[in-house]
């Protein structure tokens, strides 16, 4: 039996900075090595499952859109699911529905590159359900995006979870777990709050966001280790050895999904560090967020 290879935080710094000298190199670095990214000579679907645009309040809006779309080209990133976010939370009617007409007009200005998450604020259920309707239904949005306005196990969310289920879309949760206070997110869930939402939900399907950006990544693996209907997307810009491996390890591959949160070559310095195979590789690039996307369509 051959040991098990240790990948170094050196390693994985080396394999960010062969993404971040491809954006600038026009080299994709999901094409680099055939034998690590392909099984048939095709490359896999990537989708980036966790990505923002900018609000239309900010001046060089376009530039910035551009700019992640530019990097996305050159990462090898096909897809890119976004949200807006209003500039202060907790978000207003107002501020969601602006954030939403927004991401439809920047849709069009991508085609084909951006799938939206609808953006809005539990505290207003009645507004809340009715734009997730209206966005899903009529404008072809792919699921709800719940930031930090509420815990996600408060009763103010359920509305919420209960018309993404009756839509069949899942629901991606901006998630941390700290072991101080998080002064100005005092309402943040974590992993234990969705696996409970989850468990009194089993038809829901939830997304843990960003577990290299929210605070004791372990805790927050071992947490979800029975929340079969909540799935981890790996972005953020901590890029610490073994993160990664440990949640294929305890959640299964079946539930990691692909996502850079705007960290882009952090994002896939961590993917060209696992020491996995194609087919795990292709499921987590790509696979089963696309299965999360055939709901809708496949009851």
């Amino acid at each position: 039996m051959e040991p098990a290879t240790t990948i170094t935080r050196r390693c994985l710094l080396k394999g960010c900075a062969t993404a971040a000298g491809a954006a600038f190199t026009g080299v994709d670095p999901l094409r680099a090595s055939a034998d690590a990214w392909t099984a048939r000579g095709d490359r896999p679907l990537v989708i980036d499952c966790h990505a923002h645009l900018h609000p239309q309040s900010l001046p060089d809006y376009r530039e910035r859109d551009r700019r992640l779309i530019e990097a996305a080209d050159k990462l090898g990133i096909d897809q890119l699911c976004c949200s807006i976010l209003t500039p202060r939370r907790p978000a207003s009617v107002e501020g969601f529905r602006a954030c939403n007409a927004w991401l439809v007009e920047a849709i069009r200005r991508f085609p084909d590159r951006i799938l939206g998450w609808c953006y809005v604020n539990p505290e207003y259920s009645t507004e809340a359900v009715a734009e997730i309707h209206r966005y899903v239904e009529d404008h072809g949005f792919i699921g709800v995006k719940l930031y930090n306005e509420c815990v996600s196990t408060d009763p103010v969310v359920f509305p919420v979870v209960e018309r993404a289920i009756e839509l069949r879309v899942p629901i991606l949760h901006h998630a941390g777990h700290g072991h101080h206070p998080f002064p100005d997110q005092p309402n943040i869930s974590d992993s234990g709050h969705l696996t409970e939402l989850g468990r009194h939900y089993p038809e829901a399907r939830l997304i843990c966001a960003h577990i290299g950006g929210g605070g004791d990544w372990e805790w927050s693996i071992k947490a979800m280790r029975h929340g079969e209907n909540v799935s981890l997307d790996t972005s953020g810009s901590v890029v610490d050895a073994g993160m990664i491996e440990m949640a294929i390890d305890i959640l299964g591959p079946d539930r990691i999904l692909f996502g850079c949160d705007m960290s882009m070559t952090a994002g896939i310095g961590k993917m060209r560090a696992l020491d996995i195979n194609d087919a795990i590789r292709h499921k987590i690039l790509g696979g089963n967020m696309q299965q999360l996307l055939a709901m809708r369509n496949h009851p």
